[in-house]
């Protein structure tokens, strides 16, 4: 035992950071996801956050989470078994399973921690968990530590998949596991094709929805109304923070499984339920989706097309996107983050992904303009995207 030595072993290593010059990670926000967002006195056009929808801001959502906290107060200072579970929580997880066409819903304090909890309570040893090898982390985290046995699968790659399944006879239970939209490129994982496969071998599918929910789909319903699948026979999770502009998570699916879950599932019987206010935002946000969907998606389809034209005519190097998320490709971690300097230099705040979360060599800088940006705002990225692009052009020849 060396006190001093655990400690030494636990310094972070930012030297990427450094040499870039630059550090984008824990940007200090002084307004909520307005238009312009500040960040240490300066006005930001935000390209970072996940409010596909733009609702984040809405003063519809405020009103109606003041009115939950003046009735339930700011939180219920329990877990949902104990006495954290009220008429807000049955409402909003009713309302979830008919937004998404499932039987039944939990709702978790986030998506990760419902990942996370979940395949503890569905996997064992004698049972096989094939993923995605571009799942979110919270998926293969939940994956691992459930003890099963664990395969990936070449990302989006059906006849790889197929080659798994007809070689895992000998498990008792084989679970199919992908996010529907990948987060870091903007692709939609083929899902009716894989749960067409998960249904012919016997699987049980498992889709993280968390970027699809109140996106894809006609209505904005998600992955399950986008690939036509209805009466679903697998297990459905999806984060509450992203489209539908609060936080929380949830599992859906049958309602069997998700009464064992309530009692079973210790990422949510041991952790304080989510508080009143993001409840009765959420019902609010449910019943906009529901009223204007159309036309708020037209909004922010139309950002996104038009910053992946003017990208693309540029010559920026860019991912496959099916979706509002438009992802750059600069190379290295380093290229990545001076990329992202250049951008935060100018006022425009976006996401880089470096290795580990991404390959190396293979960063990426995410763009997500929400619905609640003016047209204006996204005619002033393009132009400052114009002013560097001869730079970042500088930066890959001398790479």
């Amino acid at each position: 035992m060396d006190i001093k030595r655990f400690y030494q072993d636990r310094v972070l290593d930012d030297s990427v950071a450094r040499q870039a010059g630059f550090n984008p990670y824990y940007p200090l926000m002084q307004t909520g996801l307005h238009d312009p967002v500040i960040i240490e006195g300066r006005p930001f056009i935000n390209l970072a956050s996940n409010n596909y929808l733009g609702l984040a801001d809405d003063p519809r959502l405020a009103e109606a989470a003041i009115e939950g906290i003046r009735k339930y107060g700011v939180s219920v200072c329990a877990t949902p078994i104990a006495s954290g579970y009220n008429d807000l929580n049955a409402a909003c997880e009713e309302a979830l399973s008919h937004f998404t066409g499932l039987q039944a819903a939990l709702i978790f304090p986030s998506c990760y921690q419902a990942n996370n909890g979940l395949f503890k309570m569905i996997a064992g040893p004698e049972d096989l968990a094939v993923f995605d090898r571009n799942a979110h982390s919270s998926l293969i985290e939940g994956i691992r530590v459930a003890n099963c046995a664990n395969r990936p699968f070449r990302h989006n790659d059906l006849d790889h998949l197929e080659t798994i399944l007809k070689h895992s006879e000998e498990y008792r239970q084989v679970f199919v596991v992908t996010e529907s939209v990948f987060s870091t490129e903007g692709a939609i994982a083929p899902f009716r094709q894989i749960y067409d496969l998960c249904m012919h071998f016997g699987a049980i599918s498992v889709v993280d929805d968390s970027h699809g929910i109140g996106v894809i789909g006609g209505s904005g319903r998600g992955i399950l109304e986008y690939s036509g699948i209805k009466d679903f026979q697998g297990i459905y999770t999806a984060s509450l923070g992203k489209a539908l502009a609060v936080n929380g998570g949830i599992i859906a699916g049958k309602y069997s499984l998700i009464n064992y879950l309530r009692y079973f599932t210790s990422h949510l019987i041991y952790s304080t339920a989510i508080s009143p206010a993001s409840l009765k935002a959420l019902l609010q946000v449910l019943r906009i989706i529901d009223d204007e969907f159309t036309e708020i998606s037209r909004r922010f389809w139309s950002h996104a097309k038009r910053l992946e034209d003017a990208l693309r005519h540029l010559g920026y190097s860019m991912t496959d996107s099916m979706t509002p998320i438009n992802s750059i490709c600069p190379g290295n971690s380093i290229q990545t983050l001076q990329m992202a300097k250049y951008l935060f230099r100018e006022g425009v705040l976006a996401t880089p992904f470096i290795y580990p979360s991404v390959p190396e060599n293979n960063g990426r800088i995410r763009l997500i303009a929400g619905a609640n940006l003016k047209t204006t705002t996204i005619d002033k990225a393009i132009r400052i995207f114009e002013k560097l692009f001869k730079v970042v052009h500088e930066m890959s020849v001398d790479t």
